[in-house]
């Protein structure tokens, strides 16, 4: 009896295991479409992806809410250029607000210390941290906030928002 207990675990675990690559690949390959998606919508944005410390991109943010809303992806975290592991975002907000929506966010970090505080889980974006829509041209005129700069891509959905709230950040090691 103690080893088939002990087989079914370890076939779970492995079955786990498998289905976490599984996701994990799927990220990767979002977020590859999603850097590219971002850089035929503005070239320019290659500079950011060149010279920033740091980004994050999350290919594929849920958004909705009525009254009270929320969001949340998954996404990638790349340092000096490396793939180093993946992030979580979660955001919850409160006002006038619609809708559901799906959008691509990329964060960037100016610096190494910007950096190590998202890997610590200190980053939080508050309403005054506002994100540049991706268009042609756009990050040319875009700069650093506290270190963070952010800009997001619409996918599809509708939302209709006056609220206030901030996005929180998880990171995970590859």
């Amino acid at each position: 009896m103690k080893k088939l207990v002990f087989t079914l675990s370890m076939s779970f675990l492995a079955c786990v295991a498998f289905a976490q690559n599984d996701k994990d690949k799927k990220i990767i390959e979002d977020s590859e479409e999603a850097k590219a998606a971002f850089l035929k919508d503005d070239p320019d944005m290659q500079e950011f992806f060149d010279h920033s410390y740091a980004y994050i991109i999350l290919p594929n943010v849920g958004k909705g809410g009525l009254g009270v809303g929320g969001a949340a992806g998954n996404g990638v975290a790349f340092e000096q250029g490396e793939m180093i592991g993946y992030a979580r975002m979660t955001q919850v907000t409160i006002g006038f607000q619609a809708g559901g929506q799906a959008y691509s966010e990329v964060v960037f970090f100016e610096s190494e210390e910007e950096f190590d505080r998202f890997k610590e889980g200190k980053i939080e974006m508050a309403a005054q941290v506002s994100a540049v829509a991706a268009a042609s041209g756009a990050s040319l005129n875009a700069e650093y906030i506290d270190g963070v700069a952010v800009f997001t891509r619409a996918k599809g959905g509708l939302m209709y928002e006056a609220s206030v709230g901030g996005q929180q950040f998880r990171y995970r090691e590859k």
